[in-house]
C-alpha cells in the first residue's frame, strides 16, 4: 500500500487536502487521525507536521508528500520536487525595521531572527557574510520589537504582518515558494505505478484550475479568426451547425484571459459564448 504524507494542520492542509479529495481520494480527516488508509485506491495517508515531512521523505520512510518547498529546503533532507501544485504561494524574505537603512548585504555581525535557519545561513553564506541566525518557532515579526533580533527572515504572503509589526521588506526574495509533492527519488513515477497514478490525478487538477472551457458559434467567415483568438492547447474543435456558414467552437484557454477573449470573440460577431470550468483533465 502506497503511504502519501500530507499536512496535518494550517493552510497547507486545506489545500492539500482538498486537491487530493478531488482528485478521487479518500483523505478527509473526521477527526485528528494520524493515518486514513483509503482501499480502494491501495493508498494510506500519513498526516505529519509540514516541516516533517521532507525528513520522512528524505529518510524513505514515506514514498512521497506534500509539503511547502521553503520547508523541504530547510530540512536539509534529501528531496525531489516531482509537481508544483499552486496554492500556498509566498516568498522567503528579509524584513527591517521601516527607518532603517539596512540590507541583506549589511547584515555582517548582527541578528536575524527566523523559523527557517538554515535557508537563512545558506543565503548568508552565498552573500558572504556572517550573521548570527535566531531560531524561532513563531511570531517572528515581533522580535525586533522586543530586542531579540535586529532583521527578521520569514515567508511573505500579502506582507501585511510585517507592516503592523512596523517592518518593511529589504532585498530580492530569497525563495519563491508553493505546496510541492515530494519525494526521494527523482525517477520514482516512472518506477511506480500508484505513485504515476497519483501525480496523474494531481497534475489533471491543477492544470485543470488554470483554464476554462470556452464554447460559441461563429460565421464561416470569421472562423480563422475567431480559432486565431482561441486557439487551445493544440486547436480547437471546429464543429458544423445546423445553420448553414455558422461552425461551433470549442477550446480550452487560460481563465485569466477570459473577459479578453469574450470581448474579442463579441466583437468579431460570435454568438452564444459560454464559459465553463474544468474540473479536471489530461494534456
Amino acid at each position: 500500500m502506497l503511504k502519501i504524507a500530507l499536512p496535518n494542520k494550517g493552510s497547507l492542509s486545506e489545500g492539500a487536502i482538498q486537491l487530493v479529495s478531488d482528485a478521487g481520494y479518500q483523505c478527509k480527516r473526521g477527526g485528528r487521525e494520524l493515518t486514513l488508509p483509503d482501499p480502494k485506491n491501495d493508498v494510506e495517508f500519513i498526516f505529519l507536521r509540514p516541516c516533517d515531512i521532507p525528513v520522512y521523505i528524505g529518510g524513505g520512510i514515506i514514498e512521497i508528500g506534500i509539503s511547502g518547498r521553503d520547508l523541504a529546503l530547510d530540512s536539509q533532507a534529501p528531496f525531489a520536487e516531482i509537481l508544483a501544485l499552486g496554492f500556498g504561494k509566498s516568498t522567503f524574505r528579509y524584513a527591517v525595521p521601516k527607518d532603517s537603512d539596512l540590507t541583506p548585504e549589511r547584515f555582517g555581525g548582527l541578528r536575524v531572527a527566523t523559523s527557517y535557519p538554515n535557508l537563512v545561513k545558506a543565503d548568508m553564506a552565498a552573500r558572504g557574510v556572517t550573521a548570527t541566525t535566531v531560531r524561532l518557532d513563531g511570531a517572528v515579526e515581533v522580535s525586533v520589537r522586543l530586542g531579540v533580533a535586529d532583521a527578521i527572515a520569514d515567508v511573505v504572503q500579502t506582507g501585511r504582518t510585517l507592516v503592523e509589526a512596523g517592518l518593511k521588506v529589504v532585498g530580492d526574495p530569497v525563495l519563491e515558494s508553493e505546496a510541492v509533492v515530494l519525494a526521494a527519488d527523482a525517477d520514482i513515477v516512472g518506477k511506480n505505478a500508484e505513485v504515476a497514478a497519483f501525480i496523474r490525478r494531481l497534475r489533471g487538477i491543477v492544470v485543470a484550475r488554470d483554464f476554462v472551457m470556452v464554447e460559441y458559434d461563429v460565421p464561416d467567415q470569421y472562423l480563422a479568426e475567431a480559432c486565431a483568438i482561441t486557439p487551445g492547447i493544440e486547436s480547437p474543435t471546429v464543429s458544423p451547425l445546423s445553420e448553414p456558414d455558422w461552425k461551433a467552437v470549442k477550446s480550452m484557454a487560460r481563465k485569466k484571459d477570459v473577459n479578453r477573449i469574450m470581448d474579442a470573440l463579441a466583437e468579431l460577431g460570435a454568438k452564444g459564448i459560454i464559459i465553463t470550468d474544468i474540473r479536471t483533465c489530461r494534456i
